[in-house]
């Protein structure tokens, strides 16, 4: 008798669940059983760690950096890292076959919710792999160079939250135009894109900056900052991290346009904004027009 409640509280809660949360909650399950997921989260964990224990070799010192210092120096790697991360895993995940795709998207649930649950569940679980990193690494920092820092370390902790879900809803719109095809096609578009957001873009601003007087050069520098969702998240935490100190001339750009960070952080804050909301319309508006 007892079991037979228990197993109706369960189906009772099972349809109460929102389709939204049960596909997120499958594409977590399936998301932590991929290879993939598991050799991230430790390769991720292991650069955290060794950035943090060795950063001062360079200067030939010894000992675990401090929260900020390590956050400083892990910022490159998580602009690279977290992107392509995100891309890659996105893109194979969400472009199913056609025979998946059928499955998946014929049920009598509207498709965008089905896409917003099955990027939530990915998004978790990117989050709970890095978290094992940061997690790990703090835990060292901590006990071996004290908290001084810990406010710019989070601040770094943020800025990668915010890259895998901005960089999801990218994948979202790769993946949403090649549904039902072969996953290569997505696979290949979502290493270009991040070729182009982490590597071609800066390239292609500074040559134009360049060729530029001093103001126009200031401007295409300042719009570059913000266009780019990583350079974006890059200016807003060396200004968590280390204020001014380490600002180029774009993010100087930017500031000067601002009159101030807190100017700057709404743009940027807008623009993460806007690189997250319409990739999303448009999968969204992809899968509701596929014909399966």
């Amino acid at each position: 008798m007892k079991g037979g409640v228990i197993q109706a509280q369960r189906v009772g809660r099972a349809r109460e669940a929102s389709p939204v949360r049960l596909c997120a909650r499958q594409e977590r399950l399936l998301a932590g059983r991929s290879r993939w997921m598991q050799v991230f989260a430790v390769v991720f964990a292991a650069l955290a760690l060794g950035v943090a224990a060795s950063g001062y070799i360079l200067t030939g010192g010894r000992g675990v950096q401090t929260f900020a210092r390590t956050a400083a120096s892990l910022l490159q790697l998580v602009v690279l890292l977290v992107p392509l991360t995100a891309l890659v895993m996105g893109a194979m995940a969400l472009a199913s076959d056609r025979g998946a795709a059928e499955l998946l998207y014929s049920q009598p649930v509207d498709r965008r919710r089905v896409l917003l649950g099955r990027l939530l569940g990915l998004f978790e679980a990117m989050v709970g792999a890095q978290a094992i990193g940061f997690g790990l690494a703090g835990m060292v920092i901590f006990t071996q160079a004290g908290g001084e820092g810990f406010g710019g370390f989070m601040g770094l902790v943020g800025a990668s939250v915010v890259l895998t879900a901005v960089f999801l809803a990218i994948a979202a719109a790769i993946a949403s135009a090649a549904v039902g095809e072969r996953r290569t096609r997505a696979l290949a578009t979502a290493i270009v894109v991040w070729f182009a957001a982490a590597l071609l873009f800066d390239v292609a601003a500074l040559g134009i900056a360049s060729l530029l007087r001093s103001g126009a050069a200031s401007r295409v520098l300042m719009t570059a900052a913000l266009v780019n969702p990583i350079d974006a998240v890059r200016t807003g935490t060396l200004l968590l991290v280390e204020g001014t100190a380490a600002f180029g001339a774009a993010s100087l750009a930017l500031l000067r346009f601002t009159r101030g960070p807190e100017g700057a952080f709404a743009l940027i804050a807008l623009s993460v904004l806007v690189w997250t909301a319409v990739p999303l319309w448009i999968a969204g508006r992809r899968l509701e027009r596929v014909d399966l």
